[in-house]
């Protein structure tokens, strides 16, 4: 299986063809766009945390 060379790719922000200098993005607009998302939260994974049991303390503590 060949990949697409990067002209024919589609840019992961906004659809458009890649760039070389940017990819996967097509432009520095796209690439910023993305790195906010990251900073803010946007690509956060939804963790539920457990609750430790009542009868055992945490390890390091008594």
């Amino acid at each position: 299986m060949s990949e697409k060379p990067v002209s024919e790719r589609k840019c992961v922000i906004c659809g458009k063809p890649q760039t070389e200098q940017y990819k996967p993005f097509c432009s520095k607009r796209c690439a910023d766009v993305d790195l906010n998302r990251w900073f803010s939260g946007g690509y956060a994974i939804p963790a539920v945390e457990e609750d430790e049991p009542d009868d055992e303390a945490p390890p390091g503590r008594t």
